[in-house]
C-alpha cells in the first residue's frame, strides 16, 4: 500500500513538473517572438514592451491596447483588431490559467475557462481602454502627468480581474492580500525588466524578455493559486469590484482635468526671473515665455530688461498684450511667428541681444522660432524648462478624416468633452496647439533639444520628465536636472540664479545620475512610437526617426 502511494504521489510530482515546464513554455514564447519581431523591424523604442504581453491582467491588456490604439489606420482595421485582441488574449489567458491551477483544487472545463477568459478580456478592454487612449495622449504631447494617470487604475483594478478569470462570483468581496501582492509584484517585475531591455542593445534584451515571461508564468501560478484556494473574503456580500469599475472609469475623466490643475491651471505664472530685478552682469534683453492655459495681466516686469510675451502679440504701442488662458491654445507656429515680432520690438527699443527663457508650450514655441525663423537673428541665448521631450510619437487625423489612430482621436474626444463638464477653460485634443504638434511630430520628436548654430542653448528638466523620454537620447543640450514636478522648476531661487548665471555667459550643465535610470524606468508603461515612415503626412520629411535609431538630431 505504501508502495503505491509513493508511486502515486512520484507520478503526481512529475505531472506538477510537466505543468509548471508547460506554463512556463507557454508565457515565455509569445514574450521571446515579440521581442524577436520588435529588433527585427528595428522597432527600438518599444523593446520594453515585449514581455507584458504574458502579464497577468490587467497588464496584458493594457499592452494590447496600446498597440491597437496607434497602430490601426482606419474604422475595420480597429474594430477586426479590437475583436482579434480579445479572442487571442482570452484564448491566451486560459490556456494560463489551466495550466496554472493548483492541483487540489478541481478545475473547471477547458471551455468554462475559455468563455470566462474571452469576457475578461472583453471587460478589460472596456475598462483599460480610456486609460490606454491617455497614454497615447502623453505620447503626443509628453508630459508626465497623463503617464502617471494613467498607471494607476492597473494597480487598483489588477486583484479583482485576476479572480474574475477563476471565480464563479469574483465581483463580491475585497480581493485577498496575497492578489495584490502578487499583482503589484508583476508591475515590479515589468518595470524592472523594461529598464534593462532599454539598457541592453542588440539581441540580448530577447533573452530578457524570455526570462521575465518564464517570470510571468510563474506569477500566473501564485495569482491563480492565491485566487481559488479558500480564503476568507471580507466584505463577502458587498459588490466591490463594479464599484472600483466605475470608480476607475469615472477616473479616466477626472484625470484630464487634474493634469490640466497640475500644469499649472489658469493662474498668472510669476516666476522670480519677471518678479526680481536682474543682476547688472546680465546685458541682454530676456523675453520670459509661459506655458499652456497660462494668462496675463498686463502687470509689467519687476525689470525693464525682462518682456512678458503675449500669446495675443503687439498692441499699437508696441506692448505685449494681456491674454487669457485660449489665447494659448494657437498653432506653435503661429506663437513663434508673434515670437518674431517680439523679439525685433525688444531688439529695437533695448539695443541689446535677446535671451529667451520659455516654460513648457513657451520651451516649445522657442524651438519653433528657432528652428523656422533664419539666422543670424538677435537671440543668442535660450532656456528651455521644462521642455517636452521628444512628443509627437503617435497620431489621430483630424474629425471627419481617416487615418492612423482615428478611434483613438475620438475616444480622447470623448473623454475631454466629459472632462469639460468639471473646467473652467475647455480643452480639446484637436485644438491648434495639440494639431500642431501632430502636424510637425518629425521636427519636435527628433529636434526639440538640438543644438542651433549661433545660439547658446539649456534645458532645466524636472526629473518626472525622465519618465516622459522613450528609451535612447533625449537632449545634445546642456542640461540642468533636479527633483521636480512638470513646471516646478522655475520657480525656485536656486533655479533662478543658475538662469541669471547662464544668461551671463557662464557654463552651466548639472544632469543626474538617476535621470537616466527614471527613464528607463518608465520605458514599460509608454505607448508604441508610431514610425515616422508609416504616416503620409510625415513620410516625406528629412527627419531621422529616433523609434528605430534611439538617436536624435540626425537627418534621413
Amino acid at each position: 500500500m505504501r508502495g503505491i502511494l509513493r508511486v502515486a504521489r512520484t507520478e503526481g510530482a512529475v505531472e506538477e513538473r510537466r505543468r509548471l515546464t508547460r506554463l512556463l513554455a507557454l508565457a515565455t514564447v509569445p514574450a521571446v517572438v515579440e521581442s524577436a519581431l520588435l529588433v527585427g523591424v528595428g522597432l527600438q523604442s518599444a523593446r520594453p514592451l515585449a514581455p507584458q504581453v504574458t502579464a497577468v491582467w490587467p497588464y496584458d491588456s493594457y499592452h494590447d491596447l496600446r498597440w491597437l490604439l496607434v497602430y490601426h489606420d482606419s474604422w475595420s482595421t480597429f474594430l477586426l483588431g479590437l475583436l482579434a485582441v480579445v479572442a487571442l488574449r482570452g484564448v491566451l489567458s486560459a490556456g494560463l490559467t489551466a495550466l496554472a491551477w493548483p492541483a487540489e483544487v478541481r478545475r473547471p472545463s477547458w471551455r468554462w475557462l475559455v468563455r470566462r477568459n474571452v469576457e475578461v478580456a472583453a471587460l478589460a478592454a472596456v475598462i483599460i481602454s480610456p486609460w490606454a487612449a491617455l497614454s497615447v495622449a502623453f505620447s503626443v504631447v509628453a508630459l508626465s502627468w497623463y503617464l502617471l494617470a494613467s498607471l494607476l487604475p492597473m494597480l487598483l483594478v489588477a486583484p479583482f480581474l485576476q479572480r474574475a478569470g477563476v471565480a464563479e462570483h469574483w465581483w463580491r468581496g475585497l480581493p485577498s492580500a496575497a492578489l495584490l501582492g502578487w499583482s503589484s509584484l508583476n508591475f515590479v517585475v515589468l518595470t524592472l525588466t523594461a529598464a534593462l531591455i532599454a539598457a541592453t542593445p542588440g539581441w540580448a534584451d530577447i533573452i530578457l524578455a524570455g526570462l521575465a515571461g518564464a517570470v510571468n508564468g510563474l506569477l500566473w501560478r501564485q495569482t491563480v493559486r492565491a485566487a481559488t484556494l479558500p480564503v476568507r473574503i471580507r466584505w463577502a456580500r458587498v459588490p466591490v469590484a463594479p464599484l472600483m469599475i466605475v470608480l476607475v472609469v469615472f477616473g479616466s475623466v477626472a484625470a484630464q482635468g487634474a493634469v490640466g490643475a497640475a500644469v499649472g491651471g489658469h493662474r498668472q505664472w510669476d516666476p522670480p526671473v519677471v518678479t526680481q530685478r536682474l543682476p547688472d552682469r546680465v546685458r541682454h534683453a530676456v523675453i520670459v515665455l509661459a506655458g499652456h492655459d497660462s494668462s496675463w495681466d498686463g502687470t509689467p516686469p519687476a525689470d525693464p530688461r525682462v518682456v512678458r510675451f503675449s500669446y495675443l502679440g503687439l498692441d499699437d504701442r508696441g506692448r505685449p498684450r494681456p491674454y487669457g488662458p485660449q489665447a494659448t491654445h494657437r498653432t506653435l507656429g503661429s506663437s513663434a511667428a508673434l515670437l518674431a515680432q517680439q523679439i525685433d520690438e525688444a531688439h529695437r527699443r533695448t539695443r541689446r541681444p535677446v535671451a529667451l527663457v520659455g516654460q513648457s508650450e513657451g520651451a516649445m514655441v522657442i524651438s519653433t522660432y528657432l528652428e523656422k525663423w533664419p539666422q543670424p537673428s538677435p537671440v543668442d541665448t535660450a532656456l528651455l524648462f521644462s521642455p517636452l521631450v521628444r512628443p509627437g510619437r503617435a497620431y489621430y487625423p483630424p474629425p471627419g478624416h481617416s487615418g492612423w489612430g482615428v478611434a483613438t482621436g475620438w475616444e480622447l474626444r470623448l473623454l475631454s468633452g466629459a472632462s469639460n463638464l468639471f473646467r473652467e477653460i475647455d480643452s480639446n485634443p484637436d485644438e491648434p496647439f495639440v494639431r500642431s504638434v501632430l502636424a510637425e511630430a518629425p521636427f519636435y520628436r527628433n529636434r526639440t533639444l538640438c543644438p542651433v548654430a549661433g545660439v547658446r542653448m539649456m534645458a532645466f528638466l524636472p526629473t518626472v520628465s525622465a519618465v516622459e523620454a522613450p528609451p535612447g537620447e533625449y537632449a545634445r543640450i546642456p542640461v540642468y536636472e533636479r527633483p521636480a514636478f512638470h513646471g516646478g522648476l522655475l520657480g525656485r531661487q536656486s533655479v533662478q540664479d543658475r538662469l541669471v548665471d547662464f544668461i551671463a555667459g557662464d557654463p552651466v550643465n548639472e544632469p543626474r545620475r538617476e535621470y537616466d535610470v527614471l527613464q528607463r524606468m518608465g520605458a514599460a508603461w509608454q505607448a508604441p512610437e508610431l514610425l515616422l515612415s508609416l504616416n503620409p503626412i510625415w513620410s516625406t520629411n528629412r527627419e531621422a526617426d529616433p523609434a528605430r535609431t534611439g538617436r536624435i538630431c540626425e537627418g534621413r
